[in-house]
Formats: C-alpha cells, sequence, structure tokens
C-alpha cells in the first residue's frame, strides 16, 4: 500500500545522515510503499481509483491526485468527506442564502480535507514526460537500477508511463501533449529498461515501436534525445552535434560564457559537455544490442551519423 509522505525525512524514525533541510522538511512531499496492506476498503478505493483513471485517460490525463485525496480524506475524516449532494441552480431560478452557503460550506470541507498538518496543500508535479525516462537511464548506466528502484517503485512507474501513452502510440513534451519522438523513443526505452518485453503491455510496447519506425526511427530524436541514447549506447557520438566541454574555460567576462546563461541552461550544459567531452557510454550488454536492432529502420552498423546529427 503505498502512503504520501509529508513534511518529513525518508527515513523519519530516525535522522539520516545524508539527508539535510534548513526548514525541518516543512512542503516536503513522496511516496513510500508500505508493506502492510490497508483495509479491504482501502485497497478497493484504490483498485477503482486505478480502473478508473486508466479508463478515461484519454479523455482526461490528469489523474487529480487521486491516491492522494483518498489517503488525506480518510486522516482527517476517517473516510471520504460526507458532502452533501450538489445543489444545482436551473436557469432563472432564485438563488437563495441558504444554497449559497451550504455550497461555501461544502468548497471549505473539501479544501480542508486536502490540507497537510503543518499548513500547505501538496500536490503532483506532473506533466513532462521526459524526466521519467531520463533517471531511469542514468540510473542504469550507473548499474544503480535496483538500488533506487525496488520492484514496488518499478511497477507504479511502468503504470504511469502506460497510462499516458497516446492513442497512437507515442508519447507527448507533457501529459496533454501529441506524440513526439522524443518522448516516445525515451520513455518506450525506459519500459524496456525497467523488464517489459518488446511486445509488453497488452500491445502497448509493438505500438509504440511502430510509431517510432513509421516517422523514420530514433535518428530523427531531437538533440537531447540524441544525447541520452548516446550514452545509453543505442546511438552514436558521432550523431550528436557539438557539446565542448572547453568553452568553460573562457573568461567569464566574456558574454558567450556559460556561466552568464539562464540558470536552467547553464546547469543542463554543465553535466551535458562533460559526458559529450568524455563520450561516455554506458555498458553494452543485451537489452542495448536489442534496442539498436528495434529503434530503427535500418542496420545500425549502417547508419549515416553525420548526417544523423540533424534530423528531428
Amino acid at each position: 500500500m503505498w502512503r504520501l509522505k509529508l513534511s518529513q525525512g525518508d527515513n523519519y524514525e530516525y535522522d539520516d545522515p545524508f539527508l539535510t533541510s534548513f526548514n525541518n522538511n516543512v512542503g516536503r512531499q513522496f511516496w513510500e510503499f508500505d508493506p502492510i496492506p490497508g483495509t479491504p476498503e482501502e485497497q478497493a478505493l484504490v483498485e477503482k481509483a486505478r480502473a478508473d483513471f486508466t479508463k478515461t485517460r484519454h479523455q482526461i490525463k490528469q489523474s487529480s491526485d487521486l491516491l492522494m485525496r483518498i489517503q488525506l480524506a480518510k486522516e482527517t475524516y476517517c473516510g471520504q468527506p460526507d458532502l452533501a449532494r450538489v445543489a444545482k441552480v436551473e436557469n432563472e431560478e432564485e438563488i437563495t442564502e441558504e444554497t449559497v452557503v451550504n455550497t461555501l460550506k461544502r468548497a471549505l470541507r473539501f479544501y480542508s480535507a486536502l490540507q497537510s498538518e503543518d499548513g500547505h496543500w501538496p500536490g503532483d508535479y506532473g506533466g513532462p514526460l521526459f524526466f521519467l525516462p531520463e533517471l531511469i537511464i542514468g540510473l542504469y548506466v550507473m548499474d544503480m537500477l535496483e538500488t533506487i528502484l525496488p520492484n514496488e517503485h518499478k511497477r507504479e512507474i511502468c503504470r504511469y508511463i502506460y497510462n499516458h501513452q497516446n492513442v497512437d502510440g507515442g508519447w507527448g513534451l507533457h501529459i496533454e501533449g501529441s506524440s513526439s519522438m522524443f518522448c516516445t523513443t525515451l520513455n518506450y526505452i525506459g519500459l524496456r529498461i525497467l523488464g517489459q518485453e518488446i511486445d509488453g503491455g497488452d500491445g502497448a510496447m509493438h505500438k509504440a515501436r511502430s510509431w517510432i519506425l513509421h516517422h523514420g526511427g530514433a535518428t530523427y530524436t531531437p538533440s537531447w534525445g540524441k544525447f541520452w541514447l548516446s550514452i545509453l549506447g543505442v546511438y552514436e557520438w558521432d550523431g550528436n552535434n557539438p557539446l565542448p566541454p572547453e568553452i568553460w574555460l573562457l573568461p567569464y567576462f566574456l558574454p558567450v560564457h556559460p556561466g552568464r546563461m539562464w540558470c536552467h541552461t547553464r546547469m543542463v550544459y554543465l553535466p551535458m559537455s562533460y559526458l559529450y567531452g568524455k563520450r561516455f557510454v554506458g555498458p553494452i550488454n543485451d537489452i542495448v544490442l536489442s534496442l539498436r536492432e528495434e529503434l530503427y529502420n535500418q542496420d545500425y552498423n549502417h547508419i549515416d551519423w553525420n548526417l544523423a546529427r540533424n534530423q528531428c
């Protein structure tokens, strides 16, 4: 059973020397798997929420933090908030003071149920669909995947990725976006690394791979995608436009010095330029060799990487 932990450290029963906070973790939120299952009623609510979201995921793409709402409502009211039936006012019908007061009370009761003990309102930072597969690739090439992501986390990551797959088989830049080569390639690779079979996911993997190949193959992913694929070993560094780390050695007073870039730009460019300079590649194993065959319309060894660097 998953529990949302609010304003706590990773190991809230004792001090964690690797976790520091200047505000006692106020506002921090993370999900923790509890091997002790909840009550049958709790499990039924969770399974119903999951099933309902999966059923309507192509129409309503935001989960609305349903699992969090179930948990917080239970903690606040020992069950789902007992809200009265919605008062519907017909056209030309007079709105009474009682109707307004009841509606305001329901709104206050609803939002107070979603408030944490320390006063903040927690919520999912959802939307972008490229962060998660990049994390998976990073952990994989460092041989840290099994250490950081237990099986329960892997299962929920796969559920999340599958739930946000578009009807055509691809993934968009965000959950509301139309399919793109960038996120379709990364999420397909992420699922394969997490153990999903080539034709797994009740046909979802086949649809994703077909989308990639139908749109020209993984050489048409943009620069960030090419970078991550190169790190994994399913794309050659020769197919990347230069990311010279030497530019960091320029005098800081020059306007082109990366340290003068917008904060997010320079923080991305620093590690990317380092890895480009090292031409870092993770271990070449069976999954990497298989992906080299799955992602392209031609033999991997015959791809013109110089031509591929500007395909997107």
